[in-house]
Parts: C-alpha cells; sequence; structure tokens
C-alpha cells in the first residue's frame, strides 16, 4: 500500500504546481490588453504591454512544464490501475 499512497502522494504535489503555475500566470495576464495601439502617443502604455508580454513569455516554460507534468502523472496513475485491473484477471 505504500507504492499507492508515494504515487498518490507526487500526483498531488504536481496537480498543486501546475495549479499554482496557472493562478500565477492568470495574474500576470490579467494586466495585459489584446488589442492594438495605434498612436504614437500612447508610448508607455506600449511599454507596460511589452513588460507584461516579456514576464508571460519567460514564465511560459515553467508552465508548460507543470502542464506535461501532470499529463504524465495521470497517464502513469491510469497505466497503473489498468494495469492492476488486468492483472487481477488472470
Amino acid at each position: 500500500m505504500g507504492f499507492v499512497l508515494t504515487m498518490w502522494t507526487l500526483w498531488g504535489v504536481v496537480l498543486l504546481l501546475f495549479v499554482a503555475a496557472r493562478v500565477y500566470s492568470s495574474s500576470l495576464s490579467r494586466d495585459e490588453d489584446d488589442q492594438l495601439i495605434l498612436q504614437d502617443s500612447s508610448g508607455i502604455l506600449k511599454a507596460e504591454q511589452a513588460v507584461i508580454i516579456g514576464k508571460i513569455n519567460k514564465f511560459k516554460p515553467i508552465q508548460m512544464t507543470a502542464t506535461w507534468a501532470l499529463a504524465l502523472g495521470t497517464l502513469f496513475v491510469i497505466a497503473y490501475y489498468v494495469h492492476d485491473m488486468v492483472s487481477q484477471f488472470k
């Protein structure tokens, strides 16, 4: 029973990291405006948006790593239980 508990604990930790990455990414992109800035007088707005985009792009690899880790962990849990189910019917 120790392996199953460890497996679920690790999956839960990965899930918490994934949720934390999503919340942080959401808070970063909250102030991002998806609009064209046509006037030259809005240089401050362009600079603010460039800083936000830079932070988002810098964090994107971490967010993708958390997503893939959660996907692989979920597949591992599913594979474990499918293997366990098949081995019980032998």
